[in-house]
């Protein structure tokens, strides 16, 4: 079986170097632009080529993130970015915008395309979609247990990696909009500015959207067996010290040596770790929040910690060979790939004691201050002659500066004939059609003002079908653990017999799943479609139609087009965050919730939260978005309904079929603002 890789965090230099000499196989890092970290350190050009090289003389591969939404006017920079990263001779990249993936996969296709956490994988069907899309490898979602890992890894062949340590995110990765809408700082453009750790409330209890930190270090062979290839750590906006310890520990326990879990948890936790996702454990026990003592915790170990990686450690094994006679003396080092050696002076008749390849060895080995280490000696030395100490250190020395510069130069990466293509023009209807998502069958209003109805899969009914016919669009759940896929696929079987024709998708697995069985998909905003290249490549995928990102600026809006139908979301109360350990259930409990459920912000205001069958619920904005007689852009204008009357429901679509501003409290969402 293969060794399980580590995978390190570096958010600066200091960390790249904690990683490395504590023995990470793998780091990665991110570039001033396109990373889901922008406020870490990061590395610029010169930068990025020097961290490249020192992870090539470790022996360490190094992953470049370009994991946030892209734009169309950064699709140069994009383009500069990819070149950059190729030069600079990493080993691959973390991508979440399919547009990335087509940049990477068509300009240079022997990098390794890792999918981001932020394409929130967390079923069979979402992995199975990104191995045919094209990557190399993916990422567990954080909210799976130990055997929805291990279905996972069985469905495909590309490997998946898991995290073992670090900060859990309240929502799935790339389903949060927390931050955006509420402080116009986007996760998914790597500004989150954690609104979640704050105050929230729910009931009486305080920290509701704060979970404690994961640690599954002492699970790794657990892990292993589920199929995981990969321990990926989080942690790119924490110190070096916090690196050593977790690569430290990480090393220890794939070895089966014990971890100082102690002081891990002291250089950083919120009032300790939790498992609670891996073991199916999903309760109040997984909540916390990073309190003063855990604060003063992490100063009391930081010495200890910056000694792991004050000097180098060695991580790399060399052969060495070493041959003397009267004509002179060379030493050979090779690493298995590259072999360098070092001429040395003219042996000396030896007066007292000849060199042995005993002595030779005890000298040479001495490799302090280098990453490497002797793993085999040989020596042809002629007899009766002898060599100083210094001559020895001088060749050692002069030969693993030769191994560093070999085994530093960056490769080259092949480069193909690829660049983006401007996507056709076309005009859109004025005014737009309607689209409307109901929460329940009861909602149901005005049906022939629309020109689609979503319906959640669990309120469909053949009955429905027959009165819509294809007007009438399933919503698949936009989560979907792998114990729910089989039960979700025969339902949906049965209503495609029934004559359903389409689905809507807002999360990568409906995708796979929608076009397994024959059926339209139409993309929804889950997926984050924030280009025009990104809706290019979907609709190369089968999609039906697409709603674009609600975190877009209008302009940017505007400015997009597609050969397959695309709209924009008009009104709801839109989601802010999936959340697969509901907060509601975790301190109230659903009894006491009735699909009522709520938080409360600092500031008093009450968010409301979405139940979703039980399975995962939606943190809910507090007011509407409206843009009745604001804008109209694309080919439908979607009303996403959650908990208003079937009359609410029928005011809200008056006033888009009158083009009627709202006079109630309403926003424009991140339409009319700037977003970071």
């Amino acid at each position: 079986m293969a060794t399980l890789e580590i995978l390190a965090p570096a958010g600066g230099m200091e960390q790249l170097t904690a990683a490395l000499r504590c023995g990470a196989d793998a780091v990665y890092l991110g570039t001033a632009d396109f990373n889901a970290r922008r406020s870490a350190a990061n590395f610029g050009p010169e930068e990025l080529s020097e961290a490249a090289r020192l992870c090539r003389t470790h022996g360490a591969k190094l992953y470049v993130t370009v994991n946030t939404l892209v734009t169309d006017r950064e699709l140069p920079a994009l383009e500069r970015t990819a070149d950059e990263i190729a030069a600079a001779g990493a080993d691959g990249v973390i991508l979440q915008d399919m547009t990335a993936l087509r940049l990477f996969a068509g300009r240079y296709p022997s990098l390794h395309r890792a999918a981001s956490t932020q394409t929130a994988v967390h079923s069979v069907d979402g992995a199975r979609f990104l191995q045919d899309a094209g990557f190399d490898s993916f990422v567990l979602a954080r909210e799976l247990s130990l055997e929805e890992m291990e279905r996972i890894c069985a469905a495909v062949a590309i490997p998946a990696e898991a995290f073992v340590h670090g900060a859990h995110c309240m929502s799935l990765s790339g389903a949060c909009y927390l931050s955006a809408m509420l402080g116009g700082r986007s996760g998914n453009r790597g500004l989150c500015a954690q609104p979640c750790r704050l105050d929230w409330r729910c009931g009486g209890a305080g920290h509701a959207l704060s979970l404690k930190d994961m640690s599954l270090i002492g699970r790794i062979a657990e892990l292993r067996s589920a199929g995981v290839a990969t321990l990926k750590i989080e942690g790119r906006m924490k110190r070096p010290e916090y690196v050593a310890a977790a690569v430290t520990a990480c090393k220890n326990a794939r070895e089966g040596k014990p971890y100082d879990a102690e002081t891990l948890a002291a250089v950083f936790s919120r009032s300790g770790f939790t498992d609670g996702y891996l073991m199916g454990k999903r309760d109040r026990s997984m909540f916390g929040f990073r309190t003063r003592e855990d604060v003063t915790d992490a100063e009391k170990v930081l010495p200890k910690l910056a000694a792991l990686y004050r000097k180098e450690n060695p991580t790399v094994p060399v052969d060495m060979a070493l041959s003397m006679d009267a004509a002179g003396s060379r030493l050979t080092v090779s690493d298995g790939t590259h072999a360098v050696a070092a001429d040395g002076p003219v042996p000396e008749p030896a007066v007292n004691r000849p060199l042995d390849p005993d002595r030779a060895r005890e000298s040479l080995s001495r490799t302090g201050g280098t990453q490497y280490y002797v793993n085999s000696f040989a020596a042809e030395l002629a007899p009766g002659l002898t060599l100083p100490a210094s001559a020895l250190n001088g060749m050692r020395r002069q030969a693993l500066e030769a191994l560093d510069q070999v085994r530093g130069q960056a490769p080259e990466v092949p480069r193909q004939d690829f660049s983006f293509t401007l996507v056709a023009r076309r005009e859109h209807p004025s005014p737009s059609p309607l689209w409307a998502r109901f929460y329940r069958a009861e909602q149901i209003v005005r049906p022939e003002a629309l020109e689609r109805v979503i319906l959640p899969i669990e309120a469909v009914t053949d009955g429905l079908i027959r009165q819509l016919g294809d007007r009438l669009t399933a919503a698949l759940p936009a989560v979907c653990f792998p114990e729910d896929e089989p039960a979700l696929e025969v339902r949906l079987r049965a209503l495609a017999r029934a004559g359903l024709a389409s689905v809507w998708a807002e999360n990568i697995y409906g995708i796979e799943l929608g076009r397994r069985l024959g059926l339209a998909v139409r993309g929804g905003f889950g997926l984050n479609v924030a280009n025009g290249q990104a809706f290019d490549f979907y609709v190369n995928q089968g999609l039906a139609s697409l709603t674009v990102s609600f975190e877009l600026p209008m302009a940017a809006i505007r400015a997009l087009d597609g050969q397959a139908p695309w709209g924009v979301a008009a009104y709801g109360y839109m989601p802010l965050m999936r959340l697969r350990n509901c907060p509601v259930r975790a301190h109230l409990g659903c009894e006491k919730c009735g699909g009522q459920g709520a938080l409360t912000d600092r500031r008093g205001v009450q968010f409301a939260v979405e139940c979703g069958e039980r399975r995962y619920s939606t943190l809910l904005n507090s007011v509407p978005l409206h843009i009745a007689g604001r804008d109209d852009p694309g080919d439908f204008r979607l009303l996403w309904f959650t908990r208003e009357t079937p009359a609410q429901a029928a005011g809200v679509i008056g006033d888009f079929l009158l083009d009627r501003p709202s006079e109630g409290p309403r926003t424009g969402g991140l339409y009319y603002r700037k977003l970071l």
